[in-house]
């Protein structure tokens, strides 16, 4: 059965430690970031409200000269730049990280890869990251007016109202009334929060309010982080075109490296052990009138060392593609891949059918890679293979009972085998705590 890891979730602790957690809540660091984020996005929207409309007006209103195109261009450019500013504004206080937006020539400078002013504003306006930031700036100011007047008022009447016994004396002393004022009229009739029943509800409401706090605090600033993350980010077209493109990076330097190895492999090994044959077989001819035992002797060592030459090769062929794998499929192949392991391998494969060619390469070779890491470095006794599928992902597992402590650090060769499977829209998890055991769950996708 595969093992789910999960990250800690807020909201997940047990029931015991609700209460405290809520009690806290008020004074916790993140309420105190979304307040100041809401305080300050009024002022921030009403700027770039004003210049948006300004200047978009105004390139609008100048579009019968020749003056309207760049000064369109110039409002685009400014509300990008704003975007820049919100987008630190919401990484520094909400711990949102929005990558940024596609650049406004792109990667290769625009349409046959001109660039200069004119291309740059074509550029602006043609782009659709550039109108989203001008909707944000249109649509923020009155969200922003009803987010700052609820935080405000929450936090104002909340802390006011918990605190309210201590700072009642006011009234009495300054302004010559008995407490707070709730209501008053024209006609004498006033109603002051001045009894001790009065003043202990009071502050028990202000203390509701309080515990209330957190939670419209991050309602409100839910609503801010998906119009930063669905208007001023990349949008989810350019999103997946860079992860494609990164992807295709990493299948052309793993392919790279492959043919590398192969060709060094050839070198250092089947080619050189063939050379060394045709010397061999060359002084065996010589040889052959003049000493016959001698050549037959130097022909039965060449003998050998095509045995050794071919075995070299079929090594080599079964690291490239083994046949097993294509003519038997993924479970025997495992199992005869786990025979080589030094440490005793259970393999169970519970396919209905076989993946695509290509998956069922990358899950032979992954298995491969990580039970040559179990028998260099784990320290193992024992190790297990599981696979199976789950809807449209194949899963794999591999579990063994060493010493713990792999990961997927820079430089590692975990590292590098989570890029190649992240190349392919799959997903490597590691759980190896120090003293193990370990668990690495690979996912791949059926087609």
């Amino acid at each position: 059965m595969a093992t789910a890891y999960r990250p800690y979730e807020p909201g997940t602790e047990p029931r015991g430690h609700l209460v405290p957690a809520a009690l806290k809540a008020p004074f916790q660091d993140r309420v105190w970031r979304e307040f100041l984020y809401l305080v300050i996005s009024l002022p921030m929207a009403i700027l770039t409200f004003v210049y948006t409309i300004t200047m978009i007006a105004l390139g609008a209103g100048l579009l019968i000269t020749f003056l309207g195109v760049p000064v369109l261009g110039a409002a685009l450019a400014g509300c990008r730049a704003l975007g820049v500013v919100e987008r630190a504004r919401a990484r520094a206080l909400l711990r949102l990280d929005v990558a940024e937006p596609e650049p406004v020539l792109g990667r290769r400078g625009g349409r046959g890869g001109r660039r200069g002013p004119v291309a740059w504003v074509g550029a602006l306006l043609r782009s659709g990251t550039s109108w989203r930031h001008v909707i944000y700036a249109l649509i923020h100011l009155p969200w922003a007016v009803f987010s700052f007047t609820f935080a405000i008022a929450f936090t104002s009447y909340g802390w006011g109202f918990a605190t309210y016994p201590l700072w009642r004396w006011v009234f009495p002393r300054y302004v010559d009334e008995p407490g707070l004022q709730v209501f008053g009229d024209d006609h004498g009739r006033a109603f002051y929060l001045d009894t001790p029943f009065e003043i202990t509800a009071t502050c028990v409401v202000g203390v509701l309010v309080l515990l209330l706090t957190p939670w419209v605090m991050r309602a409100l600033t839910s609503v801010d982080r998906i119009m930063v993350a669905g208007l001023l980010g990349p949008s989810r077209l350019a999103s997946r075109v860079w992860e494609l493109e990164s992807d295709r990076g990493t299948v052309v330097d793993t392919a790279a490296a492959d043919l590398r190895r192969i060709e060094r492999d050839l070198h250092d090994g089947a080619q050189a052990r063939l050379v060394a044959l045709a010397m061999d077989l060359g002084l065996a001819k010589e040889k052959l009138d003049e000493d016959p035992e001698a050549a037959a002797k130097m022909v039965d060592e060449a003998h050998g060392e095509v045995k050794l030459a071919l075995q070299e090769l079929r090594d080599l062929a079964r690291g490239i593609h083994p046949a097993i794998l294509t003519d038997r499929g993924l479970g025997p192949a495992l199992s005869a891949l786990s025979a080589r392991c030094t440490v005793p391998v259970t393999v169970t494969v519970d396919l209905p059918q076989r993946p695509a060619p290509a998956i069922e390469g990358i899950a032979y070779f992954t298995v491969s890679e990580l039970l040559q890491n179990i028998s260099k470095h784990s320290g193992a006794r024992t190790a297990e293979v599981d696979v199976w599928r789950t809807e449209d992902r194949v899963m794999l597992q591999i579990t063994d009972d060493g010493r713990g402590g792999a990961g997927t650090s820079a430089g590692s060769g975990l590292a590098g085998l989570s890029e190649r499977i992240d190349a392919v829209d799959g997903i490597l998890v590691v759980n190896s705590p120090a003293g193990g055991p370990t668990t690495v769950t690979a996912e791949l996708p059926w087609r």
